[in-house]
């Protein structure tokens, strides 16, 4: 079983690529088919967009830390 930190980690993780996949129009797809239906350019703009969120917000985390 996973730790809660890591199982809440994935739970985030997976609302923000649906939420990412839903502002570029491929929510539809992803109900239909699931994941597998996104070609691999798909795939790699919803995980660069979700990489580049989640440095902007660790960038803005530490700004306020500081």
């Amino acid at each position: 079983m996973m730790k809660n930190g890591k199982k809440s980690l994935m739970e985030t993780d997976e609302y923000l690529k649906l939420e990412i996949a839903e502002e570029l129009g491929l929510i539809d797809k992803i109900i239909d088919g699931g994941w597998k239906a996104l070609s691999s350019k798909e795939s790699g703009r919803i995980g660069g967009i979700l990489s580049a969120r989640k440095r902007n917000s660790n960038k803005s985390t530490q700004s306020s830390s500081t």
